[in-house]
This record gives structure tokens, sequence and C-alpha cells, in this order.
């Protein structure tokens, strides 16, 4: 999905402008999420190293791949940002597992 050719914001008739910054943010939310679902004592660092170099690896075949897509420094941080909205809700919904 993230390396796939598309055409920005005309694909159907609901695209938005930056609608792609949306879908980043919320594809690395839920990479994220599950990522700490599945591995719950990986520690901050780690979590962002090992998910935020898969992120920018994945911009920089974006542009080496030249198939319709490009490196974009906004698409990195909306990825950066739905990691880290991700490591806090993950916190919040362990914190509020452990009160049940």
């Amino acid at each position: 999905m993230l390396l796939r050719p598309g055409l920005e914001n005309q694909e159907y008739s609901f695209m938005f402008p930056h609608l792609d910054k949306l879908i980043h943010f919320t594809i690395f939310f839920l990479l994220g999420f599950f990522f700490r679902l599945r591995f719950p004592k990986t520690s901050l660092l780690y979590f962002f190293l090992i998910l935020v170099s898969y992120a920018l690896l994945t911009e920089i075949l974006q542009d080496i791949m030249k198939l319709g897509r490009s490196l974009e420094v906004l698409d990195a941080v909306a990825d950066t940002l739905g990691l880290s909205f991700s490591y806090y809700i993950y916190n919040k919904y362990e914190k509020f597992q452990n009160r049940i």
C-alpha cells in the first residue's frame, strides 16, 4: 500500500487534499498499536528505532522505485505522529486493562 502508485486525490470522489497524510497517520497508528500488542515490553527507544526506520525506508523506496510516488517529509512526519499517538493510546489501554 505504501509503495503503490497512486493518482493524488483523484482516484475517488471522496478524496480531499492531504488525505494521504491522514492515511499515513492511520496506517502507522495501527502498525504501532499492534506492534505494542504483540511486543508489550518493547522500550520506547526500540519501538521508535524499529518503526521510524521502517517509515523512512518506505519513503526512500517510494522515491527510488519511481512508480509515481515520491519521498515526502510530511509523510514521514505523519508516520511518526501516528506511531507516537499509538504509543500513547496503548499506554492508556494498558492502564485501563490493569484496572479491570
